[in-house]
């Protein structure tokens, strides 16, 4: 493969950029451009040599320093293949953060043989060199784009092998027996021959799918994590739910009025709170109403209700307490009762479970320590795998499907021609996700939204 480089440190100015080439002639080609107090091509591995970055003259190096034959001082690591990030010879050359240094330092290898990295194109190189499986490079990725302590500690457990070995395990246990069904089939004239115990194999199925289940249903909490926990503000008009959502994100971002129905729409913002990323939905208040709009926007309340993991329903504590019909046939969600307006109410004492605050005061750390309880008990990664990946929730979906037809198969004692078909479909989408099974198109579109330089 060619050799490439490209700008790793975000664009724009800075203290320094860090610019990456890797390749097999990484080292031969930073060296045409690097004078130090010896050659990179003698360089050792895992050592980082300081030096000047200067433009060879008349095809030879210069032997008296001027200022405009000089880029710049830099420090240049030294990674020497197979021991690498790609696999390959890769040269790191940290220099100043100038933006005129990086585009020309950026042209300077070009013009020496280099090619600009496409996106991801380091970490596909890393991939197709074995250095690790799809899920690894998709986690690298997600730990770039992590914004919170739980998405980071998400990507990093995918990064060491989280999900990969899990599937190797169930992908070498599936391929035993389709080894063993295969075999019978090319002695299908002994009918009496029977290499692949059926009671092991209902028993293997049995138990994939129950691993496979788990890591199905883990793509709620992976998914709640990456795109936030949604949380829907409920109640009736006038007890301070846009008040509340402001007091929340620390900001006006919902008006705030003392007319009934002012919010007819949902208006969603996020906030990170103990490390996790919620994001708050303020709902339309709920109330009998003739005005077509405003029940547009109640029923949109309602919808925003069974989309949320956590509903907080907010009364007011200068009110008679009651419950929402909206509560109503709502399950598997957290229910957090909030009484609002207890500043007005010095006498005033929040039942078992319930929490009192006060949102036009900003007195709401009762709430927020629930919502930080609630994420840390329903999103602790630390003795499951969890999936956040898509990608791997639909082929997970596929080889759940493909091990049920197994399981049938079984029980109706069908022939092992059709019963390795489904084990081959269900070791097929286990394949896909770590790489072991894919397409061009596939590496393409994964890597495509990768930043360049990773």
């Amino acid at each position: 493969m060619n050799t490439i480089c490209a700008i790793s440190t975000p664009y724009g100015s800075g203290g320094i950029a860090v610019v990456r080439v890797s390749g097999e002639s990484a080292i031969q080609i930073v060296d045409t451009l690097f004078r130090g107090r010896k050659s990179l091509t003698e360089a050792p591995a895992y050592t980082v040599h300081y030096g000047e970055i200067r433009r060879k003259v008349k095809g030879e190096r210069l032997e008296v320093k001027g200022e405009d034959d000089i880029l710049d001082q830099v420090l240049v690591s030294v990674f020497r293949a197979p021991h690498s990030f790609t696999g390959e010879d890769v040269v790191e050359i940290a220099c100043h953060g100038s933006m005129y240094i990086q585009q020309t330092l950026l042209q300077w290898l070009v013009d020496a043989g280099c090619q600009l990295a496409k996106a991801g194109e380091f970490t596909q190189r890393a991939f197709l060199n074995g250095k690790m499986d799809l899920t690894e490079a998709e986690a690298v990725a997600d730990l770039i784009a992590a914004q919170t302590k739980a998405e980071k500690d998400l990507a990093l457990s995918q990064l060491r092998g989280g999900i990969s070995n899990e599937l190797a395990a169930l992908r070498e246990r599936l391929l035993t027996f389709t080894s063993l069904i295969e075999l019978e089939l090319d002695f299908a004239d002994h009918e009496e021959l029977e290499f692949a115990d059926r009671t092991q194999l209902n028993a293997l199925a049995n138990e994939i799918d129950s691993t496979i289940g788990a890591l199905v249903a883990s793509f709620k909490t992976g998914n709640a994590i990456k795109q936030g926990i949604p949380v829907a503000i409920i109640g009736a008009p006038n007890v301070g739910k846009s008040t509340l959502l402001n007091a929340l994100l620390g900001e006006e971002r919902a008006i705030v009025s003392d007319i009934q129905g002012t919010t007819r729409d949902t208006i969603e913002d996020t906030l990170v709170l103990g490390g996790m990323l919620f994001r708050f939905i303020d709902t339309a208040g709920m109330r009998v109403t003739n005005d077509t709009i405003e029940n547009m926007g109640i029923e949109r309340s309602r919808q925003a209700a069974q989309r949320a993991a956590i509903i907080i329903h907010l009364q007011d504590a200068t009110m008679p307490r009651n419950t929402l019909s909206l509560l109503e046939n709502i399950n598997d969600k957290m229910v957090i009762q909030v009484y609002n307006k207890v500043d007005l109410v010095p006498s005033f004492t929040p039942c078992d479970g319930t929490i009192g605050v006060s949102a036009k005061n900003g007195n709401i750390n009762a709430l927020k320590q629930q919502l930080v309880a609630y994420a840390e008990e329903q999103c602790d990664m630390r003795n499951a795998v969890t999936i956040s990946n898509t990608r791997h929730y639909e082929a997970l979906q596929r080889a759940q499907s493909a091990i049920h037809r197994v399981q049938e198969g079984l029980s109706m004692q069908i022939s092992g021609e059709f019963l390795s078909m489904d084990l081959q479909d269900c070791l097929t989408a286990l394949g896909e996700i770590t790489g072991q099974i894919t397409s061009q198109e596939v590496l393409n579109n994964i890597f495509s939204k990768f930043c360049i330089g990773k």
